[in-house]
């Protein structure tokens, strides 16, 4: 993992165990309820049918991102022959880098090392199969505190998890992109000028893409957008109408929208008058973007 990636996993890892992340005991505490219950719908596209089956397709369905934990909830499943085969939970980072199972089972979560009897990763799979076994989300009963007796060796929150599957089984088969799921990252070159390596992670979920972050990196190993987030960047200081970040954020939004970078028309200079508030030069931010991508093929 390079340094950009090392400092900024590091710092969001550390936000989330302190907010009460690290073991069994406090319950995976980072995990918020802000995922919305899904509303009970009869006869939906994706309900089941009289004979106990599901349309077969890809579901998908994404939570919010919770500002304390800088994670993001998000729920794939597949239906094969009208039963759930495969089921994928998982969160991505606020600051772009390896989404949250990936981070774990490199070592970089640590439920364990804070005193917790399994990793994160191996509890959600635990979950997961145990959807797999029953076949609907709400054989996965959740106590108030979000956590379930339902699963054994299961300890951490599963209401979003539980909350995001009866989403996605209610809304019906979502189209799947051309893309393979993943976290994606690519940076460019040190600018001796203006001191800072442009960088992009991009992570794909149902073969789109469901998270962009358009940033960069300084020889302090600072994060571009979070300098901007400071005031420490000082566009609007220099006479512009927004912050460097404010305008990172639209250019990111706009790629999520279009879900290709191509999308992103570039004038002589580096800048685009695609997206509108957007005046800083993305040049390098659309090329990183299809290097990325070009991982996910």
């Amino acid at each position: 993992m390079n340094k950009k990636w090392s400092i900024l996993l590091s710092g969001a890892l550390m936000a989330g165990l302190l907010a009460g992340c690290g073991s069994d005991k406090d319950a995976d505490k980072t995990a918020t309820d802000s995922t919305p219950a899904a509303t009970e719908t009869k006869d939906t596209a994706g309900t089941k049918s009289d004979s106990g089956s599901y349309k077969d397709g890809t579901y998908f369905a994404e939570g919010a991102m919770d500002e304390k934990s800088g994670w993001q909830p998000y729920v794939v499943l597949t239906v094969e022959s009208g039963k759930i085969t495969q089921a994928n939970w998982n969160y991505v980072s606020a600051k772009g880098g390896p989404d949250k199972k990936a981070a774990d089972k490199a070592g970089n979560y640590g439920m364990k090392a804070a005193g917790g009897s399994s990793e994160w990763y191996e509890q959600a799979e635990k979950t997961e199969q145990f959807l797999i076994e029953k076949q609907d989300p709400a054989a996965i009963e959740v106590k108030g505190d979000g956590t379930t007796d339902a699963i054994s060796g299961v300890s951490v929150h599963v209401k979003e998890f539980t909350s995001l599957a009866e989403q996605a089984l209610s809304a019906g088969p979502a189209a799947p992109g051309s893309f393979k799921d993943g976290s994606y990252h690519a940076e460019g070159e040190l600018d001796a000028k203006s001191g800072w390596k442009s960088t992009v992670d991009i992570t794909v979920a149902n073969g789109k893409i469901i998270n962009a972050y358009f940033s960069g990196v300084n020889e302090k190993g600072e994060d571009k957008q979070t300098v901007s987030k400071e005031g420490k960047y000082g566009m609007k200081a220099g006479g512009a109408t927004a912050e460097w970040h404010e305008e990172a954020i639209k250019a990111q939004d706009y790629l999520i929208e279009k879900q290709d970078p191509a999308a992103i028309t570039l004038k002589d200079d580096g800048t685009t008058d695609a997206i509108s508030g957007v005046t800083i030069h993305i040049a390098d931010y659309v090329t990183l973007a299809q290097k990325a991508l070009d991982q996910a093929k």
